[in-house]
C-alpha cells in the first residue's frame, strides 16, 4: 500500500474532510490516466462541496477542462 493510500485511509478513519479534499486532489495529480485522475478529482470535489471549501471552484474547473462536468 502506498503512502498516499495510507494517508487517505487515515483521513477517512478520522473523517477529516479537509485532508480528504487535499489527498484526493493529490491522487488526481499523480493518477496514471485521465479517467483515474477524474475519479479522484470527483471525490475531492464532492468533499469540497459538502464542506463548503474554497477548493471546490478549482476542482470544478479541472473537471470541466477534462470534459467531466457541464
Amino acid at each position: 500500500m502506498s503512502d498516499l493510500d495510507q494517508r487517505l485511509l487515515a483521513a477517512h478513519a478520522r473523517d477529516d474532510r479537509q485532508a480528504l479534499i487535499l489527498l484526493y486532489a493529490e491522487a488526481g495529480d499523480i493518477a496514471p490516466d485521465i479517467d483515474a485522475a477524474c475519479f479522484y478529482l470527483t471525490h475531492a470535489y464532492v468533499f469540497a462541496l459538502e464542506a463548503g471549501a474554497p477548493e471546490a471552484a478549482g476542482l470544478h474547473a479541472r473537471l470541466r477542462a477534462a470534459g467531466r462536468e457541464e
